[in-house]
């Protein structure tokens, strides 16, 4: 399994926002191969930004590298420039690779 993230600062008072852009976006992650679940979660408030992280799960880290060249992730992304007033800067990218997994039954 492997998780991809990406951290973003949010401009005070612009949260709304910037979880609406999230909502009406069509992501095209259910078409793609290896694709298993997103999540939009919100962090910490700050003085002067509040923290989100976008947090998708993979089959594999080769899944998740073919779909940033897919023509799914360009459509997806296309409209990403639009919004930028919303940000403090660029999203910061983590990738994890998970080496233990455990679940509820």
């Amino acid at each position: 399994m492997y998780i991809a993230m990406n951290r973003f600062k949010i401009v005070p008072g612009s949260e709304t926002a910037f979880e609406d852009v999230w909502a009406r976006r069509d992501s095209h992650l259910h078409t793609v191969p290896g694709f298993q679940e997103f999540q939009l979660v919100r962090g910490p408030r700050h003085d002067d930004y509040t923290l989100y992280a976008s947090h998708t799960v993979w089959d594999t880290e080769d899944a998740f590298l073919a779909w940033t060249k897919s023509d799914a992730f360009r459509q997806a992304h296309r409209d990403a420039g639009d919004n930028t007033g919303l940000y403090l800067g660029p999203p910061e990218f983590e990738g994890f690779t998970a080496v233990l997994n455990s679940r509820a039954e």
